[in-house]
Order: C-alpha cells, then sequence, then structure tokens
C-alpha cells in the first residue's frame, strides 16, 4: 500500500461513520469517508477526509455505515466490487440486516466480514467482528489487526448469529426487563438503579461468566434450576415498548419515551455521558487486574 493510498474507507456520513473515521484517523491510519454529498457533510474531525466517488486505489477496508435497506446495501457492495475486483476487505456495521445473505450476493465472499460498532463509535473499545461462510482467514485477521491499530478490542465471532454477540445479550436482558416493568413489579427508574449501581459496575469489572466462577458455579447451577422456568421465555416483543411505539414516544427523538426529555439539553447529556464513560473505561483499563486464563473445555 503506498503512502496515498486510503487505509480505511468509511461509507456513510452519520453520527456512526464519522465516529469510526475518527477512531482510524487518532491512530494515525489514512482515513476517509465517503458520502453521496461531500459538500453537506459537517462534523468532520480534521485528518479524516471526504470524498463524492471511490478512490482509485483500492483501500485496505472499506466500512459500510449506510441506511439499514438490504438494496442500498447491495448496490453499494456492487459498485465496490466492480472498482476493486476483490482487492478490498467488505465489513458491513449493520446490526439487524443477515450479513449471511449480504456476502451470498458478492462476487468475492471471501472478502467479507461484518464489523459492527457500538455507540459512541471513537469511544467505545468493542467491536464485534463476524465471519460468514466465505470469509477467509486473512480477511478476518487484517480486519482484527485494523481495528487493534485503532486501539479497539475486537471479539471474533465464527458466524453471523443474529444480533452478533452484545445485541443478543443486551436483548435477552432488555425482554426480562420490560416484562417485570408490565407486570407492575418494579419501575424503568428501579430498573435503571440497578443496572447503574450493581450489575453495570459488577460486571465491568469482572465481567458475567467470570462472576459466576467467583461466586460458585455450584450455586449458580442450583440457582438456574429454581430460576429459568420463571423467566420471561415469550417470543412476542415487548408490549410495553410496542405501546411506546404505537403511541409515537420514541425517547428523545420524541421527547418522551420511559422518561420526560423536554426540558433536557439532550446533546448536552450525550456528551457528558460520553465523556463518563471515557473516564470510567480510562480507570477500568489502568486499574483491573489481569483475569484468569481460560479453563480446558470439558
Amino acid at each position: 500500500m503506498s503512502d496515498s493510498t486510503i487505509a480505511v474507507l468509511v461509507a456513510g456520513s452519520g453520527v456512526m461513520g464519522k465516529g469510526i473515521a475518527l477512531s482510524f484517523a487518532r491512530a494515525g491510519l489514512k482515513t476517509a469517508i465517503l458520502s453521496r454529498n461531500p459538500d453537506a457533510v459537517s462534523g468532520v474531525e480534521p485528518g479524516v477526509d471526504v470524498l463524492g466517488a471511490l478512490p482509485e486505489a483500492a483501500p485496505e477496508l472499506i466500512i459500510e455505515t449506510i441506511p439499514e435497506v438490504m438494496d442500498l446495501k447491495l448496490e453499494l457492495n456492487a459498485q465496490i466490487e466492480a472498482a476493486y475486483q476483490g482487492n478490498t476487505i467488505i465489513a458491513s456495521n449493520t446490526s439487524s440486516l443477515p450479513l449471511q445473505t449480504l456476502a451470498d450476493a458478492l462476487l468475492y465472499p471471501a472478502k467479507f466480514c461484518g464489523m459492527h460498532y457500538f455507540q459512541p463509535a471513537d469511544v467505545t473499545p468493542i467491536v464485534e467482528v463476524a465471519a460468514v461462510a466465505q470469509s477467509d482467514e486473512a480477511t478476518i485477521q487484517t480486519a482484527l489487526s485494523l481495528l487493534r491499530q485503532a486501539g479497539k478490542q475486537p471479539i471474533a465471532l465464527s458466524e453471523p448469529v443474529d444480533g452478533l454477540l452484545i445485541n443478543r445479550l443486551q436483548q435477552a436482558i432488555y425482554h426480562e426487563a420490560y416484562s417485570l416493568i408490565d407486570r407492575g413489579i418494579c419501575s424503568a427508574e428501579d430498573i435503571d438503579l440497578a443496572a447503574k449501581q450493581l450489575l453495570g459496575p459488577r460486571m465491568s469489572v469482572t465481567g458475567m461468566i467470570e462472576q459466576k466462577d467467583l461466586s460458585g458455579l455450584d450455586t449458580h447451577a442450583l440457582a438456574q434450576r429454581e430460576l429459568i422456568p420463571t423467566l420471561h421465555l415469550s417470543r412476542e416483543p415487548s408490549p410495553v415498548v410496542q405501546r411506546k411505539y404505537a403511541a409515537g414516544h420514541f425517547g428523545t427523538k420524541s421527547g418522551t419515551g420511559f422518561y420526560d426529555w423536554r426540558e433536557m439539553d439532550v446533546p448536552a447529556y450525550r456528551q457528558d455521558t460520553g465523556a463518563l464513560l471515557t473516564k470510567i473505561l480510562q480507570l477500568l483499563n489502568s486499574e483491573r487486574p489481569a483475569a484468569p486464563p481460560a479453563a480446558p473445555e470439558d
């Protein structure tokens, strides 16, 4: 790759795309954003170029962050493949569309993977990298290497399960939480208090699985026998969320959701919570004791 070649091209100039581009640019990698209307793109940090067309030389990695519409993604991928003939890795940031379907439409699916970020993309360290059936090992290793160069801690998944790792875990927790609200057992504020003051801090130090080793898998195994049958196992979406959706209560987008945001300075609140998250991660990464090695499989 020559000095003038873009290492990472981010297709899409929304909040997520700009955050992803910033994380690579801060690491010294030549980075650009691809936008259909480059003159209208604002808020781009220094060190990130904005392009209106695919560059002549193939970037090492192209991360697609355009709207979650299958036809749009298929069209973009076809344009990329026509331009570079399999000489670039295409990674999709999609969190809702099937990665395997995207891969099956490609001419060079071995050069494709999922690469799912979380907001704010320039701050959160975790990125999920999901292999599809055709992904070759070099594609995955290059994707992981570039992410590590950008200071990320990627998690590699051997197949693109729906929701990948974190959204699957979150949805399982949310499903139970919303059920407790629907049944009148506790409030949204109670659940958030428990998450902020116990579940979140504890998980941030010892994770989920390691914590059960610490507390005792014997106790955990017996507790599962009693509690698992009582959990909310419905395959239907949570009624309380669907009611709010039907009423147009979308959270900060509409002014109300589970909370009333109408008198809040939402941009300032987002900035403050993002800054606090950065401080917490910096503290945890500097103070957290070394984790034990993985045990042999049973």
